[in-house]
């Protein structure tokens, strides 16, 4: 399956303060993110941005642009949370293209939670990091034989755009470049 641009929604799991600095290439997966907030915003996807216990590890970086919405969770997952699956159900997208912080903690059971719902769920590797890379590796891998997609950002900002003929491409592949 595809992605598409009227079928997504973006999720941006806990790229805050107190967490980023402890995880591996943290610059890395704050500039991807940063990229595909502004295909989603550019496009009309919407987007959906998680905090894991502000109180305790701050708020998401001031780097990375806002989001539609941000909730405020406890739950590991973000399906745990029922303010954030409230405003996720009120998207109405059968595609989740999920980025963020830890990959083998709050994004990998938020995915398979999603999946366990019948979302398709696409995982951007680049845009996603934990405090080790072999936690990352085995996420990925785990997430990956449940039944998501793993994608990169430019394979997410591409699929969005479909064409080159579309006024958003010259933007948009300007920020891949």
């Amino acid at each position: 399956m595809r992605l598409t641009a009227d079928q997504s929604c973006l999720l941006v799991i806990d790229i805050q303060q107190r967490l980023a600095p402890a995880t591996r290439d943290p610059d890395g997966v704050v500039r991807n993110t940063a990229i595909l907030l502004a295909a989603a915003r550019r496009l009309g996807v919407p987007s959906l941005t998680s905090e894991q216990y502000p109180r305790g590890l701050g708020p998401t970086l001031d780097t990375v642009p806002k989001a539609d919405a941000v909730v405020e969770k406890i739950s590991f997952s973000c399906a745990g949370e029922p303010a954030w699956m409230d405003r996720f159900r009120a998207f109405g997208r059968g595609q989740a293209v999920v980025c963020g912080m830890e990959a083998h903690v709050c994004v990998l059971q938020t995915v398979l939670d999603l999946l366990a719902q019948g979302t398709r769920v696409f995982v951007v590797a680049d845009a996603v990091t934990s405090r080790r890379d072999d936690s990352k590796a085995v996420a990925l891998d785990r997430m990956a034989r449940e039944g998501a997609v793993i994608v990169t950002t430019e394979m997410v900002v591409f699929e969005w755009l479909a064409r080159a003929d579309v006024p958003a491409f010259r933007e948009l592949s300007a920020l891949i470049k």
